[in-house]
């Protein structure tokens, strides 16, 4: 949630210099952008230079057509974005490290975090449930290995009327087409998305795929309790919305 970088524009160029990498999110994003370029240049921008070893690092790339998604997106981008991931997800990635807050890592921290939050009405009942799931969640590994984009705010997603191009790569890495999904839908930034149709897009395992929302759906209602990193950029009474979503997908 915090800002890892500040963007520069000269003409056709977009430098991003780096205000943290301590996790090598500047050596994550060169080398997924050059290898998705090298399948598919017209997906992801163009790297163009990068000094890594610089303090800051930095890395320049090319500026892409396009608006980003709204939470509105109709039965077009929805087309398009699927179609988009899917050529993501078609890009080599086994020699690569997982994707950052893998299934486990999430897991892990959630059952470390969630334990004892006492929150108020609704969002306390939520919690309570949700420690229920973590407690009995057993993810196992996954059925298949894709190139994970792992940022999916809407934001990232540029939609020029035909086509989707996907940008910040500072957290990609191997992980499964079912963390990538819940990782997308139960975004706070596509919330009001109805993504009942682009889901029957893709041939998942519908278990894996439910219990990875509810373990993001947690995540948020722990990212937007009271003090939390989210609470003060979303309007109030979201955090009872979240804990009516929660439990929705835990019932």
């Amino acid at each position: 949630m915090s800002q890892t970088h500040h963007l520069l524009v000269d003409g056709d160029r977009l430098t991003k210099r780096y205000v943290s990498w301590s996790r090598g999110e500047h050596r994550r994003e060169w080398a997924v952008l050059h290898r998705v370029y090298a399948r598919y240049p017209d997906l992801v921008p163009e790297p163009i230079e990068a000094d890594l070893d610089a303090d800051p690092p930095t890395v320049s790339m090319g500026l892409l057509p396009g608006t980003p998604l709204t939470d509105g997106l109709d039965t077009d981008q929805q087309a398009a974005l699927a179609a988009s991931l899917r050529q993501l997800w078609s890009v080599p990635c086994a020699d690569l490290p997982a994707r950052r807050d893998h299934p486990a890592e999430i897991h892990a921290l959630m059952t470390e975090r969630m334990a004892g939050l006492d929150l108020p009405g609704s969002a306390g009942e939520a919690a309570r449930a949700a420690r229920s799931f973590l407690g009995r969640l057993r993810l196992g590994p996954a059925g298949n290995t894709v190139l994970g984009h792992t940022d999916p705010n809407l934001a990232n997603y540029l939609w020029d009327g035909q086509r989707i191009r996907i940008v910040d790569f500072e957290d990609a890495g191997r992980s499964d087409r079912e963390f990538e999904l819940a990782d997308l839908v139960e975004h706070l930034s596509a919330r009001r998305a109805d993504w009942t149709g682009f889901l029957t897009m893709f041939d998942l395992d519908g278990d894996r795929l439910l219990d990875a929302r509810r373990l993001y759906a947690t995540f948020w209602l722990h990212m937007l309790r009271p003090g939390g990193p989210a609470e003060h950029r979303n309007p109030p009474g979201t955090l009872d919305q979240q804990a009516e979503r929660l439990l929705n997908l835990l019932n």
